[in-house]
């Protein structure tokens, strides 16, 4: 595949999976802000977000921070490996 559309694919799913996990990540907070503390999504946000504490503005913009960043992480390690084993699988 041509440089410039293994580029934009991994553009378009960066975008796509960051704005995603932003999006949940900010409604979980809203969540926990109405819910009753048994049922706070922060425990699980927690272990998986560096920086993130419940109720502190630091900790939201950590968390918001890592949320995107972890989309952008995904679509550059998983499009080049989908193409590869694509790749593979249609050599054979």
């Amino acid at each position: 595949m041509a440089e410039s559309t293994i580029r934009s694919t991994i553009l378009l799913w960066g975008w796509t999976l960051s704005l995603f996990l932003l999006i949940s990540y900010l409604l979980c907070i809203i969540f926990g802000l109405m819910a009753p503390q048994s049922m706070h999504m922060h425990e699980a946000w927690a272990p998986l977000l560096p920086g993130f504490e419940w109720l502190t503005l630091t900790g939201f913009f950590a968390g918001a921070i890592g949320s995107f960043a972890y989309g952008w992480y995904i679509a550059i390690v998983i499009i080049p490996i989908k193409r590869w084993v694509g790749r593979k699988l249609k050599a054979q």
